[in-house]
């Protein structure tokens, strides 16, 4: 049932440019590599980052990590060359910025198509702007068409800090409600979504307040700026030992046979319904994965 759980707790850029840190990306237990040729790399640096990072992802040995690469926005003039490139390396997804409609995904799912990229080549989408909070829910159900390959939000608080005027501080109260949004488009789509980089990589107890909040959000993982920020992020997205103890306790409860006809079990003096096995379910598919992957 929840077989095509894919752990993204924490998903790492890197620069295209950089080829040492390509290299070092195949040993980061990140879930996720990022290889980024937009904000990362100089307009005069563009052509030189693409054709690295096609050449370092065709090379392969990123083990069970996702590679995703980041293209210039669809209003530039690197975009059909980046998507093209994604065709080419087969990559597990490419992430585009500054999408604002459901409509460019389409134009994007088609694109792919005609560059001849596997049906495995999902597309990922930054909200970066005021138009796509507002347009969240229109934007996330365009996964339910498989044209667009839509698979992933993700979230950017700088470029909605920077047309906003909105403040990045402590807890992000200014921000809640637009993050809030954004979870509920993904979960009423099936999709996943990730919360945006942590810009100070020094200040790791900041960040790991973060991903805390964040995970109580509902936020699948994390971007993540530097290698220090894996830790923090893998534990916070991790269930919990204990939790997955009691998932695994729910879920047997209701396998049991004297049990099949009844909604609601009480142990222990607390309340479980049917649907807290299915959550259940999804809480031990998670660990699971993850486990496989260590």
């Amino acid at each position: 049932m929840h077989s095509d759980i894919r752990p993204r707790r924490s998903v790492l850029f890197m620069p295209g440019s950089n080829a040492r840190a390509l290299e070092k990306a195949r040993t980061l237990p990140a879930d996720a590599i990022v290889i980024d040729l937009e904000d990362a790399v100089a307009p005069d640096a563009k052509a030189g980052a693409r054709t690295q990072a096609v050449e370092a992802i065709k090379a392969g040995g990123f083990g069970p990590r996702e590679v995703v690469l980041r293209a210039n926005a669809p209003d530039t003039p690197w975009f059909e060359a980046d998507l093209a490139a994604a065709a080419e390396a087969r990559v597990d997804a490419v992430a585009v910025p500054k999408i604002s409609d459901p409509e460019t995904l389409l134009v994007i799912g088609r694109r792919l198509d005609a560059l001849g990229a596997p049906r495995s080549v999902k597309v990922w989408a930054m909200i970066e702007t005021p138009l796509a909070v507002l347009r969240a829910d229109r934007i996330a159900l365009a996964a339910r068409d498989p044209v667009t390959r839509f698979a992933v939000l993700m979230m950017g608080t700088n470029d909605l800090s920077k047309e906003t005027g909105a403040r990045i501080v402590p807890g992000r109260a200014p921000m809640l409600s637009w993050l809030s949004t954004c979870v509920l488009a993904a979960k009423a789509a099936g999709i996943g979504i990730l919360d945006a980089v942590w810009n100070d990589f020094r200040d790791l107890d900041g960040f790991a307040a973060e991903c805390a909040q964040a995970a109580d959000l509902g936020f699948d993982g994390k971007t993540l700026i530097h290698p220090s920020q894996i830790a923090p992020a893998n534990a916070a997205f991790t269930p919990p030992a204990g939790e997955v103890d009691e998932a695994r306790r729910v879920i047997e409860l209701f396998a049991r046979p004297e049990n099949a006809g009844i909604g609601v079990l009480q142990v222990e003096g607390r309340m479980y319904e049917r649907m807290h096995a299915d959550i259940a379910r999804k809480t031990v598919a998670l660990a699971d994965a993850i486990a496989a992957r260590s």
